[in-house]
Parts: structure tokens; sequence; C-alpha cells
């Protein structure tokens, strides 16, 4: 899967779309950025209800393909620039983290 697909696979809004065709090799749910930084795998879509400046950071330390904010989360307008600013690929959804999790999995195969 690629990232362009993401938004449609979890019912979200794209934010910023950087690289669509960055592959989606898994996902990781967690709102502990220290986790995040040390768990995350590479090339995972990332799901959290963080949405402030440092989530992008995250991101790029973590070299996630995506970032989506869950729960229906309004993305920091700080956050969204940065996104922008380091080719951060980020999403929203109103979906719950599980369900958006859930849903990744089985398109995942």
């Amino acid at each position: 899967m690629i990232v362009k697909d993401i938004a449609g696979v979890v019912n979200g809004d794209v934010i910023n779309i950087a690289d669509e065709s960055t592959r989606v090799t898994g996902g990781y749910c967690g709102d502990f950025l220290s986790f995040v930084m040390g768990k995350a795998p590479a090339g995972c879509c990332w799901m959290t209800v963080m949405s402030n400046v440092n989530v992008a950071g995250v991101a790029v330390l973590a070299e996630v393909a995506a970032v989506v904010v869950c729960e229906g989360v309004e993305c920091d307008e700080q956050l969204i620039e940065r996104a922008k600013q380091q080719g951060v690929n980020l999403i929203c959804t109103r979906d719950d983290m599980y369900t958006a999790a859930v849903k990744l999995s089985r398109a995942l195969g």
C-alpha cells in the first residue's frame, strides 16, 4: 500500500501529502512521543491523537510513512506548517485509533 491510499482506508481527510508514493509497511499506535521515536518501525503509518508541532519532528526522526491524527482531533496550525516544511504525510480521521488501526491492518493484509 502507498500513502495516497491511506485516507480512503481510514475515511480521512488529507492535510498534507508530501510524497503520495511512499510505501506503508505497517502501523503503529501511540501518543507518547518518546515511545514513537524508539519503537515505531520506519515506513509505518503512525496513528495518534497528538496534534502539536512536535508530531512532525517525531515523524521525521522515526521515518514514518505517514501520520494519521485520529478521533476528529484538529491539527494545530503549527503542525500543518511544519508537516509541509519537513515533508510529513499528514491525514486526519474521525475514527478512533483502534478502528483506524483495524482498517489499516485489513487493507495491508
